[in-house]
């Protein structure tokens, strides 16, 4: 078989040819998420079309004129209709768009996003009050990106121009495409097992949404969450799109911003201490002084002089106190003992021993007092109590008083 040499020219025209002579390749839909959208004066427009796993170069030449909506944004939802073909010059398959629709819905991978942070949110992973603070000098931070970019050199250029003495760990992670939402994980875990690290910045420079998407993935938002160290988001984007930005403690715009936000500058910082010295000094020396008024103030006070006469008032006051009290004392006791005697003559005056010993007498009959001889019969028994005793005696005859009969 004889060789095929061509130049790449004639390649290019010949697989060129071939797709615009295969009516498979001629007038057909596709579907997919729009990314990479670039609308040009020149009134051209360019954008990727793609599904989660690849994605085809699409180009609409003169899109005002075909009705092309103006504004498409990155996971619109679109339907097109055109060719495939190859631009020869730069051997780029692209589709050529002659109309194209949107689709009612946010792409797949958006619906995805959304509904993960509906549910992280419900979670609690958002919460204001579950965001570590940051450390107000940190003596080590901890990076995780990737270890060529230029986001690296621009934490470590920032944090050493802000503060020299500051310890960087670096670890180097892949952070897209495939592997890369792992190898974030992966920095993260390890960084937060070095004791010395105070906070970490995880991250990278700015690119497509397509080259961030590795900061959306749920797994490594959580790692953000579940970081044991203060932990920032510093991937270089302006919209609130990633879930690293809501589940880490800070976010940050930028990388570079990253390491502003958490190292200050050794100057200003070395100045707040100074300003902070000389406040203390002056306010210590301010109540120094002030103390010293207050004692000499005190010293020279009406009590402080007359203290010694002060004290002999008192304990003069106090033994006026007790002989006022012993005569009130004295007064109490007689007028209570003369009291007490009124009521003892009374007492022994009632006394019925005192009574039979005036000759009187007290005559019962089983048990009862008797007053009145109707309370008698013959032959009762009576007894009868004498001052100096008792004595037992029968009735054998009543003699009633005529002028006491009832």
């Amino acid at each position: 078989m004889e060789d095929r040499i061509y130049t790449v020219s004639q390649f290019n025209k010949m697989v060129k040819d071939y797709l615009e002579d295969n009516s498979n390749l001629k007038n057909f839909f596709l579907k997919g998420e729009i990314s990479g959208v670039n609308y040009y004066k020149s009134g051209h427009l360019y954008f990727n079309l793609k599904d989660k796993n690849c994605q085809v170069k699409c180009t609409a030449f003169g899109y005002r004129y075909k009705k092309i909506p103006e504004d498409l944004k990155e996971g619109d939802s679109v339907k097109i209709f055109g060719d495939a073909t190859l631009y020869e010059a730069r051997g780029d398959f692209q589709i050529m768009v002659r109309h194209l629709e949107k689709e009612n819905k946010m792409g797949a991978l958006y619906e995805e996003l959304e509904r993960v942070k509906r549910e992280l949110s419900a979670g609690g992973y958002f919460d204001q009050d579950k965001k570590r603070p940051m450390p107000s000098l940190p003596q080590t931070i901890g990076i995780v990106t990737s270890g060529t970019g230029a986001a690296v050199r621009d934490i470590i250029n920032t944090a050493k121009l802000r503060y020299p003495n500051i310890n960087l760990y670096v670890y180097p992670a892949k952070v897209q495409g495939p592997g890369a939402a792992q190898e974030v994980i992966k920095g993260i875990e390890i960084l937060n097992r070095i004791e010395e690290i105070d906070v970490i910045i995880a991250g990278r420079g700015g690119g497509s949404i397509e080259d961030l998407w590795t900061f959306n993935e749920k797994d490594v938002a959580l790692a953000y969450f579940n970081s044991k160290k203060p932990i920032i988001s510093a991937v270089g984007h302006e919209i609130d799109i990633l879930l690293t930005d809501f589940t880490a403690d800070l976010r940050s715009s930028t990388p570079t911003h990253a390491s502003e936000m958490v190292v200050p500058e050794k100057k200003k910082f070395q100045e707040n201490l100074e300003n902070r010295e000389k406040y203390l000094k002056s306010f210590l020396k301010k109540y120094i002084h002030r103390k010293k008024d207050e004692i000499k103030s005190r010293r020279n006070s009406f009590v402080i002089k007359n203290f010694q006469r002060l004290i002999q008032e008192k304990n003069m006051e106090v033994i006026d106190k007790e002989r006022e009290f012993s005569r009130t004392y004295e007064s109490y006791l007689l007028k209570k003992r003369q009291e007490m005697e009124m009521k003892g003559e009374k007492l022994n005056a009632l006394n019925p021993k005192n009574i039979l010993k005036r000759g009187y007498s007290i005559t019962t009959s089983k048990g009862r007092i008797i007053k009145n001889i109707h309370e008698i019969n013959p032959g009762e028994i009576l007894e009868t109590t004498f001052y100096t005793g008792k004595a037992t005696s029968v009735v054998k005859e009543i003699d009633v008083d005529e002028k006491d009969a009832v």
